[in-house]
């Protein structure tokens, strides 16, 4: 048993050479972007602006003087094989998912986003404690990345994790631009042999006419919206370049009746035609190869638009290590249910023959599907099941931190509680905090160094998993470090956090159509 920090990992990712230069790097400088540039976007009324020296200070405090990771992220209009189906979509690089970036915790990542779409857009970097001005929100904390410009992204990476990127432009997420990034850790406590990355989606772009604003359109009856590309006279809200517009052509993708008692109800909004593991189908799944007894560590990215995954591998029990980048105490399950934006890494101890990794879109009758194979054996199938799908099934909420990233001074009061109303209905499709659709201007007020509870009540029938950009919160009482959780119907979940990163940070549901409803907030740090 050797502790790895180079590893052999699905997709052929990009590692770190010597300097820090990315293997798929390439030359170029971006127009606009880096904090040097003076893309200001004052926050006014009192606020930290998103580069303000309140967040220069901050990033220098978490500067370190490790490699810097340079990479090139390109996004293109293209035709994509899923394995057997082809698409019409738009990736980073004609790739899905993208091509991994590696980079080294206590060093900097140096990322330009070339746009090559016919559209504006944007990469926000999920999970990541960074630079406000870095942080890729269009209309909050920069400007949209029009068609044909680049931006630069450049700040300080300082814990390690599994993390990932996408746009937080309109509903592009729903589209193939994301792809994994995993921060590696210089002093890396686990051992493991091989490293096994797997991203999990829920496909229909470019299928049969379909596109996510299709679906939106539908979903919402066409009325006016209020997200992030649809707020009339909010910067690089309503520009026409920042969304493609529906296409009538496509059919219904309007999902009824799927229910699920892990989710409380009722289990999403969308019927997707297809399910995918590392951008393939079930029927054509990538594989993973090891030896029996490799002991294997698997990133799990849930980079779905409306799909929670229940996750299971065949003959496996999994020993839970992270999540959402964070380490916690170790924990067995045979399964996890993953939400929209989630990340889990477990271990497990490779059996002798071929094994199922089912990802089952939970409460929508349908599975993703990849393979682990370390001998002979006859191949699962998309219909296969694995028994632990139904087995031990262990919560974030079961979860406990590892005592090395639990919040200082645990029994510490909250200085300030932040009390947020998840609000709409699948009817109206008017999903909001406290009844408003987003607004950018409106903001909950926080200050540097507080003790900040997050109060978050759902008030809906619907489950939302609840994103806060730029930080992670701790479940109440000693629980798992999140950055993303599932807050279930008629449930309030409470979680505390360390307002230690200022600036304006967006906080919404990571179902893409419910945030671009409008179910999208911010919270802002007073000067």
């Amino acid at each position: 048993m050797r502790t790895y920090h180079r590893r052999a990992v699905l997709g052929a990712g990009i590692a770190i050479a010597g300097s820090g230069l990315l293997a798929a790097c390439s030359g170029g400088t971006a127009a606009s972007g880096h904090p040097e540039h003076g893309n200001s976007h004052a926050a006014g009324d009192g606020y930290v602006a998103p580069d303000g020296p309140e967040v220069a200070a901050a990033e220098k405090a978490r500067a370190g003087d490790g490699p810097v990771g340079e990479v090139r992220l390109t996004a293109v209009e293209g035709v994509v094989d899923l394995g057997g189906p082809t698409v019409r979509t738009w990736t980073y690089g004609g790739e899905l998912p993208g091509k991994e970036i590696r980079v080294t915790a206590g060093g900097s990542l140096s990322a330009t986003l070339a746009n090559h779409l016919p559209l504006a857009t944007s990469a926000h970097w999920h999970g990541l404690a960074l630079r406000n001005d870095m942080d890729g929100v269009p209309g909050l904390t920069q400007s949209p990345v029009k068609a044909g410009a680049e931006f630069a992204y450049r700040f300080a990476v300082s814990r390690p994790g599994t993390y990932w990127l996408h746009p937080h432009s309109g509903v592009q997420l729903d589209r193939g631009l994301y792809a994994p990034l995993v921060v590696e850790d210089p002093k890396e406590p686990l051992q493991y042999d091989k490293e096994w990355v797997v991203v999990l989606d829920d496909w229909l772009d470019g299928v049969d006419g379909s596109t996510p604003d299709a679906v939106l359109a539908e979903l919402t009856k066409g009325a006016p919206r209020t997200g992030m590309d649809g707020m009339e006279g909010m910067e690089g809200m309503d520009d026409p370049a920042s969304r493609r517009p529906a296409d009538p052509a496509g059919p219904s993708r309007m999902l009824m009746g799927a229910t699920s008692d892990l989710l409380g109800g009722e289990a999403g909004d969308v019927k997707y035609p297809y399910y995918l593991v590392n951008g393939r189908v079930p029927q054509a799944p990538r594989g993973f190869t090891a030896k029996p007894g490799d002991r294997i560590r698997i990133r799990f990215i849930n980079a779905g638009g409306d799909t929670a995954f229940r996750v299971a591998l065949g003959d496996h029990p999994m020993t839970v290590t992270h999540t959402d980048g964070y380490p916690v105490v170790h924990a067995e399950t045979d399964a996890l249910l993953i939400g929209m934006g989630e990340r889990y890494d477990v271990l497990v101890t490779a059996g002798d023959g071929v094994f199922p990794l089912v990802a089952l879109a939970e409460g929508k009758d349908a599975a993703a599907l990849d393979v682990l194979r370390t001998g002979g054996g006859t191949a699962p199938t998309p219909a296969d099941r694995p028994r632990e799908l139904s087995g031990r099934l262990l919560r974030a909420g079961e979860l406990r931190a590892d005592p090395s990233v639990a919040l200082r001074d645990p029994g510490r009061a909250p200085d300030r509680t932040v009390t947020l109303r998840l609000t709409g209905s699948m009817a109206l499709y008017d999903w909001a905090f406290d009844g408003a659709a987003y607004d950018p201007a409106v903001r909950h007020d926080v200050r540097q160094g507080e003790r900040v509870r997050l109060t978050i009540a759902n008030n809906t029938r619907m489950w939302h998993p609840v994103h806060v950009h730029g930080h992670t919160f701790s479940l109440t009482g000693g629980g798992a470090r999140k950055d993303t959780a599932m807050v279930l119907p008629g449930r309030t979940l409470s979680v505390d956090l360390d307002a230690d990163n200022p600036g304006l940070w967006m906080t919404h549901c990571h179902n893409v159509y419910h945030a671009e409803a409008g179910m999208m907030t911010v919270l802002g740090y007073r000067q």
